[in-house]
């Protein structure tokens, strides 16, 4: 019984680890289809243990063979979550890690012109002009922006408006901001399959959480239909932000002194 109740320094760590991946696992397929599939899952494994506790041998070895075969149709079935959720491992942990162990002199967070940004918003946003902005991360956003037209052009309030203007040509799509400059424009970004989206969700709301589901950039969406300004991050979208809320927020994100977004 002593033996049964003992409990190391390294089970406490073991159950944490896995508390947290579960948990990390179930924010990122939580509103998705996959999440009823991941219950399905689970009930599977659960009964699978409860009968290899009753000693069932026959039934206790067809799910055995069910569940070791199953890792295969995990990763086929959750393909786009072990995907994000390997990302964010990457991009938040390992790579932060990495950077410090090795002492990389590379800059944390991009460069971005905030301050630019968040003027043409608001100009956007009070003519109620159609846009949606991406703000790369750490993620490489080439596959989306080999979409659309390259320009690698100085960010500024009045090319963004300029872009976004119903009469030019690259106004239908994504501009993608990397560092200081709009890399591309009039780029085609995935939609998001969650099925419990409002449905007053258009296209472009659903492309920024779209393309926030699959990396770890930052999507601004300006409403055509009512001028509102939303940020989608992490596959999550806030709405009705002012310009100094999306200011304060983007300054909090890529931790920026002022002189930075100019």
């Amino acid at each position: 019984m002593d033996s049964f109740i003992a409990l190391r320094w390294l089970d406490v760590a073991d159950i944490l680890i896995v508390a947290f991946i579960m948990y990390q696992l179930y924010m990122l397929i939580k509103g998705t289809v996959a999440i009823n599939i991941f219950i399905g899952i689970a009930s599977i494994y659960l009964l699978w243990l409860v009968v290899k506790a009753l000693n069932m041998q026959l039934l206790g070895s067809i799910l055995g063979q069910v569940i070791s075969v199953g890792v295969i149709a995990l990763i086929i079935v959750f393909q786009q979550e072990v995907r994000r959720f390997l990302l964010m491992l990457g991009s938040r942990y390992l790579s932060q890690s990495l950077e410090k162990l090795l002492n990389l002199n590379a800059p944390e967070t991009p460069n971005v012109k905030i301050k630019q940004i968040a003027r043409a918003c608001s100009f956007l946003s009070d003519h109620k002009v159609g846009a949606l902005i991406i703000i790369s991360r750490k993620s490489s956003l080439s596959l989306y922006s080999e979409t659309g037209d390259i320009l690698n052009a100085d960010t500024s309030s009045r090319l963004l408006e300029s872009i976004f203007n119903k009469n030019s040509p690259l106004h239908d799509g994504a501009v993608i901001i990397k560092d200081d400059k709009i890399h591309a424009a009039r780029c085609i970004l995935p939609v998001s399959e969650n099925p419990d989206l409002p449905a007053n969700y258009g296209l472009r709301h659903r492309a920024a959480l779209g393309v926030t589901e699959h990396t770890d950039a930052i999507a601004i969406i300006i409403s055509e239909e009512t001028g509102g300004i939303s940020i989608a991050d992490s596959g999550r979208i806030d709405h009705e932000l002012s310009r100094e809320s999306l200011t304060q927020f983007l300054e909090k994100e890529f931790q920026q002194p002022l002189y930075f977004s100019k």
